[in-house]
């Protein structure tokens, strides 16, 4: 198996401002240099973290996701991030997969944050993504996943645990801390990608971005600024890992009720 090479773009959002976010990205992502296979958004990257979804949603035939499909396509890349959706009549934190033939899959966010009051504005998704990248079989979920242990146990063999998120930095000890237990039980990287700034309602983000190997040990961070955080994930290193430490042959059978 191949190498994966990967960006995750740590940035600030301009709040609920689609056009704006998506140029200051194209300008980022203009000066990505290859080899890249794969490039990760901020959850909600084209509003921040908003409540506000009856005027904020986009359709799948929308700007945004056209605005995808062209980076893709243009830059011979897999995209994903997650942004608002509307679909019949209902709100979904939306990630979308986009791969550089224009076809894509997409996760809604299975946990809402009933703190910040997500799951009155928006419908949770009942189904996991398992998506492929250069042979890499990747789990991608958004946030607030990450205190749901349950829901990303590695029942599908996936190589890659990807979060994408907008977590605030009076809880980045728990988003640190959070990202390496993911890595240490499911024995996978766990890639985690954060924002830096303040929102709309005047919360913190410091960032946090990172790589983490299957051995739960912090391989790259960005911390407090805005950053294209690079690396390469080594198939060969997490062969050895699962080979010498086989654990997930252990783990157990079980079902979620939905």
């Amino acid at each position: 198996m191949e190498d994966l090479h990967i960006r995750l773009v740590q940035t600030r959002l301009v709040w609920e401002n689609h056009k704006e976010n998506r140029d200051i990205l194209s300008r980022k992502l203009e000066a990505l240099k290859k080899p890249v296979d794969l490039v990760v958004l901020p959850e909600m990257f084209t509003t921040g973290f908003s409540m506000n979804p009856s005027k904020l949603a986009e359709k799948m035939e929308g700007s945004s996701i056209g605005w995808m499909r062209e980076i893709s396509q243009e830059k011979n890349i897999t995209l994903t991030g997650s942004l608002i959706i509307e679909e019949e009549g209902k709100y979904y934190n939306r990630l979308i997969w986009m791969r550089p033939d224009g076809s894509f899959e997409y996760y809604d966010k299975r946990h809402l944050f009933s703190l910040a009051k997500e799951d009155e504005a928006f419908t949770a998704g009942d189904k996991k993504l398992i998506v492929e990248c250069k042979g890499w079989k990747i789990c991608p979920l958004i946030c607030y996943d990450l205190r749901f242990p349950v829901w990303a146990r590695n029942v599908e063999n996936y190589d890659v645990l990807l979060y994408t998120a907008n977590f605030p930095t009076k809880r980045r000890y728990a988003w640190r801390h959070l990202l390496r237990a993911r890595a240490i039980e499911n024995q996978c990287y766990v890639l985690g990608i954060n924002i830096v700034g303040a929102d709309g309602n005047g919360f913190e983000y410091s960032g946090d971005t990172s790589v983490i190997n299957p051995m739960g040990r912090l391989e790259k961070e960005v911390t407090d600024k805005e950053a294209i955080l690079s690396a390469t994930l080594e198939y060969s290193a997490l062969e050895n890992v699962r080979k010498s430490l086989p654990f997930l042959n252990d783990k157990d059978d079980f079902s979620i009720a939905l």
